[in-house]
């Protein structure tokens, strides 16, 4: 049978443990016909077979983010790029608030992304009055790296009806000035709010164009499936991303989580985990869990009664945790589950697990549960880890080499738009422990680049209960590849970072070419 496409002359990582390496992939239609050397070559080459030399360049199964945002990552490429490296100064983001509000009509929102006051000169957040200065006539709002964290300015505050007689919203935050108890326009836990209830929904086409720049930056990326991992998805934002896919505008296989205030929509709708095709299916329930004044949110009581009727539903569950605190209340959550039902083989996840000492691992690995961590914020944060984080918690911090040790299935992701979605800083801040400081991050936690590379590709489509359509380069799966510059696994670590993406294949179709 003659192939479609034939990359040959290739050094193939197939990240299949029966054939670890080849030189060559056929493929044929959306699969993958034959994995071997190019002695193969004239036995799949047909009269229209389109060969692709690769002249010795690495090919890898295509990189699968286990967890990422895309409405925020699209909301971040509309807006005004605060990131360190673009910013080092409060000066530098009033400066770049001025230049867009000059440009922008009065009265229209501006949306700056990615601030985080640690790398900031003056190692403090921007405040409303700082913002005024610049822009008073422009509701703005600028979001910290995290997502949790947010700054408006006074006229935002004033649509958003914040005021000094505001009380504290539930989950959430207003922080004041210490001496008038006026809000100082810094917002914690409150950003989703301003995003879905202040600020207007996109236009058609800022949505349109913010689809479009997504779509290029993920496939540049080498990012052929992606895991979605908002909390307040729903069954209209469902109906939006399948309308993206369908439409050809987002090229990317999606497993799109269900926020868990709306987790009953798709279960009324007749969906589950795994409901969908090759190209969308629906994911876990999301479930945040977050410290306030009386210890960790939800209450006990509701978060296991949430657990519980989501799995016995059939619904995998996927937990936001990433204080001890609150991986441990996971796992009791879990485990209160398993109580009533077999958690065991349903890969429910942890979704962060940033502190997980070795008493919490034991038992994530005795309830089959499955890590999603994001190795790149050992690169991009590791040096604010350092300074900040309590001594005691250090050592269980973002640990990936235990897990896997002990057994327990490790995915990777990049938490996009909170780092970068380049999988390749991933595998470099898991192979190095490094951050761009140059500190190291529990060197004894680093593991190899093999390993690192399967956290994006094997260990994700796991995750999703997709591995026998994707996640390695072997016969009968989905043609989904990306050819890179270099091998991570046989460049300096220091250079992992360094290599590029090169071409991205989605079901046997080049889909970006650098």
């Amino acid at each position: 049978m003659p192939a479609d496409i034939i990359l040959k002359n290739a050094s193939v990582l197939t990240m299949d443990a029966g054939q670890p390496s080849a030189e060559l992939v056929a493929i044929s239609g959306d699969r993958i016909l034959v994995v071997g050397s190019d002695d193969a070559l004239d036995s799949v080459t047909g009269a229209k077979t389109k060969i692709i030399d690769c002249q010795g360049r690495t090919v890898v199964p295509g990189f699968n983010d286990a967890h990422l945002h895309l409405f925020s990552l699209i909301r971040k490429l509309l807006s005004i790029d605060l990131s360190p490296p673009a910013v080092r100064s409060i000066a530098d983001i009033k400066e770049a608030i001025r230049r867009r509000a000059e440009s922008t009509p009065p009265g229209t929102w501006l949306s700056g992304t990615d601030y985080n006051e640690f790398y900031l000169a003056e190692k403090r957040c921007p405040t409303r009055w700082d913002l005024d200065e610049v822009a008073p006539n422009h509701p703005v709002v600028l979001s910290h790296r995290s997502l949790h964290a947010c700054v408006l300015n006074s006229l935002a505050l004033y649509l958003a009806g914040i005021g000094m007689e505001t009380p504290e919203s539930p989950g959430g935050r207003i922080e004041r000035d210490l001496t008038t108890s006026e809000p100082n326009g810094i917002l914690i836990d409150m950003l989703g709010y301003i995003r879905s209830e202040v600020m207007p929904p996109f236009s058609d086409e800022e949505m349109s164009e913010g689809v479009t720049l997504a779509n290029r930056h993920l496939l540049a990326n080498g990012i052929t499936s992606l895991q979605e991992a908002t909390v307040s998805n729903d069954w209209g934002r469902w109906q939006s991303v399948g309308g993206f896919e369908d439409s050809g505008k987002l090229r990317s296989r999606i497993y799109m989580m269900a926020g868990a205030p709306a987790w009953v929509q798709f279960k009324e709708a007749g969906l589950t985990s795994g409901s969908g095709d090759n190209q969308m299916r629906l994911g876990a329930v999301k479930v945040m869990l977050g410290i306030g004044e009386g210890g960790v949110r939800p209450s006990r009581d509701e978060l296991h009664k949430t657990a519980l009727d989501c799995h016995s539903a059939g619904f995998q569950l996927a937990f936001h945790a990433v204080a001890e605190s609150t991986v441990e209340a996971a796992i009791k959550a879990l485990e209160y589950v398993d109580g009533h039902s077999p958690v065991v083989g349903r890969r429910h996840r942890v979704e962060h697990c940033s502190e997980c000492p070795p008493y919490l691992l034991e038992r994530l690995k005795k309830l089959g549960a499955v890590i999603v961590t994001h190795p790149s914020t050992i690169y991009y944060s590791g040096e604010r880890y350092l300074a900040t984080v309590a001594h005691s918690q250090l050592p269980w911090l973002y640990r990936i080499r235990s897990p896997l040790e002990s057994g327990v299935v490790v995915a990777g992701s990049s938490d996009a738009p909170v780092m970068p979605v380049n999988p390749l800083f991933g595998i470099y801040g898991a192979v190095t422990r490094k951050a761009e400081s140059g500190q190291v991050l529990l060197p004894e936690e680093a593991i190899t680049p093999e390993q690192a590379l399967a956290l994006y590709t094997v260990n994700a489509a796991y995750a999703s209960f997709e591995e026998n359509i994707k996640g390695s380069i072997s016969p009968g799966k989905l043609a989904d590849l990306v050819v890179l510059s270099g091998d991570p696994t046989k460049v300096p670590p220091e250079r992992i970072k360094d290599i590029k993406v090169e071409m991205t294949i989605i079901g046997g179709e080049v889909v970006w070419e650098g």
